[in-house]
């Protein structure tokens, strides 16, 4: 990619210079470093076509967030105003540059809560769209039919996470039984994992990755953050819980349904890292790749027992 062909598309600056190799790589593409004298930016180029309107939402939303004080980097546009632009045949679209730490879910739980209450106080962030509207990726279950099928499926390919798959089964089932709609939806980050929500170099915490960004519960999304972060220690989960109340977030995690968006994502996740090994594409380039992460989820459970426990730490104390 020509460096300087980027920084005049986005208005960057002079002396620009790109990273020799991805400085990041995820699962929704791979990210390279551009220095110009205007600062540092990191250039993200998708592994798969991504539409413009589609994520114009999710972009303005992670433009409020930032005007708004949510420590989240900021979008430079195109001298046109668009979020892409294609640069020697790649089609490619610019943040910037934040030093992050490594993925931490002991992550300090204050500094959490205060983060993903300002992302649910970001201004004007009540969702146009109906219930209806709202992705099924955070609403439904897979089902026990689909866990049976694929189970089978993997035992015949010999995958050797089968097993495993197999022992949580019934757990993963059980809680599909939690699943509950959305009680008040608004815009919601929806990923707020610890691999988006990090550590600054400089201190304190910083939101990436705002793609998925969309309707959602706060309560639920606020349960996804108790689950990544508390793990099994209720003081960490009450301490969060307190951060985020008191920052003025609007969500409260009261019930097993405000756990639905974390069972009905790592469900999904699940059955798509499975799918990934029996037929491995950009997202997961080889067998290997897709086991690590299914084994993400299935060394580390998200069970009935575990979730109660968080539970009743915040809602029963002592």
């Amino acid at each position: 990619m020509d460096a300087a062909a980027i920084a005049d598309r986005f208005a960057l600056g002079a002396r620009a210079a790109l990273s020799d190799g991805p400085a990041a790589r995820g699962k929704q593409g791979a990210v390279w470093l551009l220095t110009t004298t205007d600062g540092r930016w990191a250039v993200k180029v998708p592994f798969r076509p991504d539409d413009e309107a589609a994520l114009a939402p999710a972009a303005a939303f992670q433009e409020a967030a930032a005007a708004a004080g949510v420590p989240a980097p900021r979008i430079p546009r195109t001298t046109e105003g668009d979020l892409f632009a294609v640069v020697d045949g790649i089609r490619l679209r610019v943040y910037e540059w934040v030093d992050l730490g490594d993925p931490d879910p002991l992550l300090d739980p204050e500094l959490v809560g205060a983060a993903v209450a300002a992302t649910h106080r970001v201004p004007g962030a009540e969702p146009a769209a109906p219930f209806a509207d709202i992705d099924r990726w955070y609403l439904d279950p897979v089902g026990a039919p689909r866990w049976d099928e694929l189970i089978h499926e993997l035992d015949a390919e010999g995958a050797p996470f089968a097993a495993k798959l197999a022992v949580l089964r019934d757990e993963l089932v059980g809680l599909e039984s939690w699943l509950a709609p959305p009680a008040a939806p608004r815009t919601c980050h929806r990923d707020l994992v610890a691999d988006n929500l990090l550590p600054l170099a400089s201190g304190g915490v910083c939101i990436i990755d705002w793609e998925n960004s969309g309707p959602a519960d706060p309560s639920q999304e606020l349960a996804v953050v108790l689950f990544e972060y508390g793990r099994t220690d209720p003081g960490r989960a009450r301490a969060l819980v307190a951060a985020y109340t008191d920052a003025g977030g609007p969500g409260r995690v009261t019930e097993r349904g405000d756990f639905s968006m974390l069972i009905a994502v790592l469900g999904h996740i699940t059955e798509l890292a499975a799918t990934d090994w029996l037929r491995p594409n950009d997202r997961s380039p080889s067998r290997s790749h897709a086991e690590a992460w299914i084994n993400e989820a299935l060394d580390d459970p998200h069970t009935r027992v575990r979730l109660d426990g968080l539970l009743a730490g915040i809602t029963h104390p002592g």
